[in-house]
């Protein structure tokens, strides 16, 4: 253990005493009149000393203004360090630096705002490019195409001589850019999930618009396909009077402006319960004792009525 750190932290008697210099310091540092009562003090060394003092500024509730003094060595003269203002324990601090790319929503992008995605996104994979070169015996290979070509030779019209110009051969490269796949970088299968479980959320079969439409989308003329394997769950939608107009919906979702919804047969509706109040029914209250009797009918005290 070194000797700096087994010495005390003990405050040094005369820096303990420079209250009135760390206080003009931090009056001369503030604005007049924001500096308050001492509120103690901290040895930060060996005869430097930090002087606090509490601060009346509007919207610094809890800060302090630090005052540090120091003495040299066998000094009798304290001079000042420096005066900051810092927050104290129970100060009002500004809520914790969020990173932007993980500040940002949804929607929060606008006309001419950049959003560069990391290196290391989990919806992006590497893709293909081209750059790199096919195994010496792939069928794509530059020797396995040179085989190839002589073969073709020989059913070809003429003679390869005869030819404007060589037949061309497609390359792994043209195929992944017919495809849409030659690219840095694609979606990887948690970048599809995430995405799939948004689109779902947002025009999905559990929408209400979806609980109450007529049919699906997987039935609907206007619903335009895409490609990949998002196309066995989605589509856009292309009705413009529809809440999804543009937009991904699952194959699920569905509203009111269906492109079958007028020729689909509604379910029939049972007709209305009809009473008639004109008339009044008979209905005994006991069975009737033979066929030529007429049944008694009870008043509200159980005795029974006589006939007429």
């Amino acid at each position: 253990m070194s000797a700096a750190t087994t010495r005390s932290r003990t405050p040094d008697r005369l820096c303990a005493e420079a209250v009135d210099l760390a206080r003009a310091a931090a009056e001369e540092a503030a604005a007049p009149g924001v500096v308050g009562e001492h509120v103690g003090l901290v040895s930060e060394g060996d005869r430097v000393v930090t002087h606090f003092f509490e601060c009346k500024e509007l919207g610094y509730r809890g800060w302090r203004w630090a005052a540090t003094v120091a003495r040299a060595s066998r000094a009798k003269i304290v001079t000042l360090d420096e005066v900051v203002l810092l927050p104290g324990p129970d100060a009002v601090l500004a809520p914790e630096w969020v990173p932007w790319s993980e500040r940002l929503r949804p929607g929060d992008m606008g006309p001419g705002d950049l959003l560069p995605t990391d290196a290391e996104d989990l919806r992006l994979e590497p893709g293909y490019t081209g750059e790199d070169e096919p195994a010496p015996n792939s069928a794509v290979s530059h020797e396995m195409a040179d085989l190839v070509e002589a073969e073709d030779a020989e059913v070809t019209a003429g003679p390869p001589a005869d030819l404007a110009t060589t037949p061309s051969r497609g390359s792994i490269a043209a195929v992944a850019e017919e495809l849409g796949l030659r690219r840095a970088r694609v979606l990887s299968r948690y970048g599809l999930h995430i995405a799939a479980d948004r689109w779902e959320e947002a025009f999905g079969a559990k929408t209400p618009m979806a609980q109450a439409a007529p049919a699906s989308c997987a039935s609907c003329a206007f619903l335009v396909t895409v490609g990949g394997s998002l196309s066995q769950a989605f589509g856009v939608c292309a009705n413009e009077f529809s809440p999804a107009d543009g937009r991904v919906v699952s194959l699920a979702y569905g509203c009111g402006g269906h492109s079958e919804a007028a020729v689909m047969p509604t379910p029939p509706r049972p007709a209305p319960p009809v009473i008639d109040e004109t008339r009044v029914d008979p209905f005994p209250l006991r069975p009737a004792t033979d066929s030529g009797s007429v049944p008694a009918v009870a008043d509200e005290d159980g005795a029974e009525l006589g006939h007429s």
